[in-house]
């Protein structure tokens, strides 16, 4: 059964919002009471924070599919809908949140980091929100925002000061076992690490962490092994220590080539090439691996490696490598910069900036983006004419029917709002104007009655194109 998984694809969905209210308030000796609908509730986010006692994204694996809770609608009497609850989902140190494409979107590095991976929907205005001078008694209410839905991969880095990197059963979970507290699964037979295990290490003043990647083989940087599924576990770390067998008992290898064979693993991962190395030879207290650990420790220093000759099971210098690794990993974090409290940057908008586009896709077709134009489309209810007269209004309002005017736009010509996939198209009439006198019935507009530019055009050109069509029919040559 997997009880460890770093890297997960998590489908995400925000609340969406509730519905505004359109509602006129009804009391005895009160006939003309106005308009008293409520707002919809906001849409819940869905908010990833790092949790030091989640070390794995198991949880994820088994449930990838995530909804926080919808706004709840308004009601009459002023009642705004109760705003949907925010999905808190805990991650574990480390994680990165990519997109579909591999795009990182938020490296999530220490406890507490928040990433909001889905954004609730707004809540739809009601009816007394909408009121105005000029429209006293709204017969409409706007609708709830949709929530943001999309799929995100969840990839986990351990964070750890120290990466023990080796061939398979080369002694580095019996070595992170006798230095820390971690007691991982320990057995003479290829590939026992099958998760990353970590562990504390004290050494004098030092505090550092320490993490055994399960083992590397030959063609591990192409998907051989384990090696690919862990080789970004060893990403965050400021140092990397081989630690090689000096008491193997395959014919075939020694712990020079083992060496030579996991640093051409690790050139190929690429990223590591400027992290310290510590070279451990491991299993001395046998004495054919202290023989051959004193034969080649002269070759390994002379690459400029820091040799250390160790045994885990008969605890051989261990002080000395714990306090030389605990020396680099001070040294590298003095070197780091200080890291400065977070600053909040206003950027506010230009004040010519409208917030949207005119873009020309045909000879009698545009189309408008921006993220007020968006939004209210998604927000009007179409099923009502003085909703859509109100959406109208405020597009007016915004420049649109200027910019479509500019753009070449003619009365008729088609207009879609929105992206391609999701869009609402109209015939455009730039003759339509704002004002309360122009309504009827509540719910009702009588801007759009009119004939409609566009379809007469097309009836025209369709009559023109008939008549051409029946004269060369009856043209007979002699």
């Amino acid at each position: 059964m997997t009880t460890f998984v770093d890297r997960v694809e998590l489908n995400v969905a925000a609340g969406n919002g509730g519905h505004g209210c359109a509602s006129v308030h009804r009391e005895k000796f009160k006939p003309l009471g106005g308009p008293d609908g409520g707002n919809g509730g906001r849409g819940g986010d869905v908010i990833l924070v790092v949790d030091q006692d989640v070390t794995t994204l198991l949880d994820y694996h088994h449930h990838p599919h995530r909804k926080a809770t919808n706004g709840q609608p308004g009601a009459g009497d002023n009642r705004e809908g109760k705003n949907g609850k925010d999905l808190v989902l805990p991650v574990p140190d480390g994680t990165v949140v990519l997109d579909r494409n591999g795009e990182v979107l938020a490296d999530m590095v220490g406890q507490g980091t928040t990433f909001v991976a889905g954004q609730g929907g707004r809540g739809g205005l009601g009816n007394a929100a909408l009121a105005s001078a000029r429209r006293k008694a709204p017969g409409f209410a706007l609708l709830g925002e949709p929530g943001e839905a999309r799929d995100i991969v969840l990839e986990l880095k351990t964070v750890a000061d120290v990466a023990l990197v080796g061939y398979p059963s080369a002694g580095k979970s019996s070595l992170i076992s006798v230095l820390s507290a971690a007691k991982p699964k320990i057995a003479d037979y290829p590939f026992t690490t099958l998760v990353p295990n970590l562990g504390v290490v004290t050494a004098g003043s030092t505090v550092y962490t320490i993490a055994d990647v399960p083992g590397l083989i030959p063609g591990a940087s192409q998907g051989k092994g384990l090696g690919l599924e862990f080789l970004r576990h060893v990403e965050r770390c400021e140092v990397l220590v081989h630690v090689l067998d000096t008491a193997t008992l395959e014919s075939d290898r020694d712990p020079v080539s083992d060496l030579d064979v996991i640093e051409e693993e690790l050139a190929q991962y690429g990223g590591l090439e400027n992290r310290p190395r510590v070279v451990v030879l491991n299993k001395v207290d046998i004495p054919d691996g202290k023989d051959l650990a004193d034969m080649i420790r002269p070759d390994l220093e002379a690459r400029g490696y820091r040799v250390f000759e160790v045994s885990a099971v008969a605890h051989l210098g261990l002080k000395e490598l714990s306090y030389a690794l605990a020396d680099i990993v001070a040294k590298a974090r003095a070197a780091k910069p200080v890291q400065e409290a977070t600053r909040i940057v206003i950027r506010p908008k230009a004040v010519d900036d409208a917030g949207f586009e005119v873009t020309q896709e045909g000879e009698e077709f545009f189309r408008v983006r921006g993220e007020k134009p968006e939004r209210w489309v998604r927000q009007t209810d179409f099923s009502n004419d003085e909703a859509v007269g109100y959406l109208a209004d405020r597009l007016s309002r915004l420049g649109v029917e200027a910019a479509l005017l500019k753009a070449g736009a003619r009365a008729g010509d088609g207009v879609a709002i929105g992206p391609e996939d999701n869009a609402v198209v109209f015939d455009w009439e730039p003759t339509m104007s704002a004002g309360a006198e122009m309504l009827g019935r509540r719910g009702e507009d009588h801007r759009f009655e009119a004939p409609r530019p566009a379809a007469q055009r097309r009836r025209d050109r369709d009559a023109e194109r008939d008549e051409a069509t029946e004269e060369y029919e009856g043209f007979r040559p002699f």
